[in-house]
């Protein structure tokens, strides 16, 4: 291991998992456009909002009888929306193998108190799919755990002819890997997660299925100004044309609109899915040829290919103990940023200690090929000080 810094850098050290880096030639320029002093409910607001949600499914190759709409909240929203508008009427089974599923268990226990069924997973590894029963019960896992790098490989595990509904956060999937819309009733992401866009709302994205069900379901519990979806037992269609529940931010829906039409520019979703594999590629490649760092998740089946999530495996290291070793992350992370080499790509606070490195669209290879020899000599840096220490 070289202690020799590096000469090249990553052109843009962006590699947070969320705000994720912009798309490649962004600058305020980009949101010239907006519709800024101007009301949501304006021809001019409306039109933006519901060019965004036309867009969102061209991009995405969403069905034309699936609704598209902007909600309030962000992806965490969207998923609660959906949950606390949906289930009640039939068992639930929710899945979690990361920070975030975790929370939608919680949810389900101890806010809804609906007593699912759960399927919880170490960081790392997915818990058993043919366990879940997607033919008579209402199932609420996410696409890809964002805090594990653990993905799921395919929708082979739920039935065609389910009776319930299956909701599915795809925050860090959506844009990077192929979601089988026929077997997901209800698609949730967050604009700031998977193209670089700014934080404000979530999509949500609505079935037959799960329109049927908003329409036929009262829940027993109250139900939020912000989640309301229904309105006399009917959906609230306006939410799907662009009429949001409440204020949104027309910056960030410009900003929105501008990755998209940068996806269209780029040749589509396949564009968009191909860059994220070759991003991921260059990490997963790195981590093959490096005695000292390690994936998360256990079944390359499963690895990740927008929030690579790595631990240290360097047995001197890992010899201190848990603290020890999410110091040296912690450390090694810090030196790079020192560096102004690469910015947040420390693992989540609720994960296990490591890295999180983000390889949506929106990063360049070009740019992961140069952090990996950084991180390599911050490795170097890290070790030689512990031993120092320990002299």
């Amino acid at each position: 291991m070289t202690a020799q810094m590096p000469a090249a850098r990553p052109r843009v050290p962006y590699f947070s998992s969320g705000p994720t880096t912009k798309r490649p030639g962004w600058s305020l320029d980009a949101l010239s456009g907006a519709a800024l002093g101007r009301s949501h409910r304006s021809a001019v607001g409306k039109a933006k909002l519901a060019e965004a949600i036309e867009l969102t499914r061209k991009v995405l190759r969403i069905p034309a009888d699936y609704r598209i709409g902007i909600v309030p909240g962000s992806d965490t929203g969207a998923v609660e929306m959906a949950m606390w508008s949906m289930l009640g009427p039939k068992p639930v089974e929710v899945m979690a193998w990361d920070s975030f599923g975790a929370e939608w268990v919680t949810d389900a226990l101890k806010e809804l108190r609906i007593d699912p069924k759960v399927h919880v997973g170490e960081h790392g590894i997915l818990p058993k799919l043919d366990a879940i029963d997607t033919k008579n019960n209402d199932v609420v896992f996410t696409w890809n755990g964002t805090t594990a790098g653990v993905k799921v490989p395919h929708a082979d595990w739920i039935a065609d002819d389910r009776e319930g509904v299956t909701i599915c956060d795809a925050t860090s999937a959506a844009f990077a890997m192929p979601l089988p819309w026929d077997k997901l009733d209800v698609v949730t992401y967050s604009w700031q997660k998977v193209m670089g866009g700014e934080a404000a709302h979530g999509m949500l994205i609505l079935s037959p299925r799960a329109v049927a069900r908003l329409e036929s379901h009262t829940p027993a519990w109250p139900i939020p100004k912000v989640f309301r979806l229904t309105k006399g037992g009917k959906l609230l269609e306006g939410i799907f044309k662009g009429e949001t529940i409440n204020t949104p931010s027309m910056l960030a829906v410009e900003d929105y609109l501008d990755t998209l039409k940068w996806a269209q520019s780029i040749g589509g979703l396949d564009a968009l899915h191909a860059r994220a594999d070759a991003n991921a590629r260059v990490i997963h490649d790195w981590v093959a040829r490096t005695p000292w760092i390690g994936h998360l998740a256990v079944d390359p089946a499963t690895y990740s290919n927008t929030g690579v999530c790595l631990v240290i495996t360097d047995s001197d290291v890992l010899a201190k103990g848990d603290a020890a070793v999410k110091a040296f992350a912690a450390a090694l992370v810090t030196r790079l940023e020192k560096e102004g080499v690469a910015f947040d790509f420390g693992a989540y606070r609720d994960a296990p200690a490591g890295l999180r490195i983000w390889c949506g669209a929106t990063v360049e290879a070009s740019d992961l090929a140069a952090l990996t020899p950084w991180l390599d000599w911050a490795f170097a840096q890290e070790k030689a000080a512990l031993a120092a220490a320990a002299a």
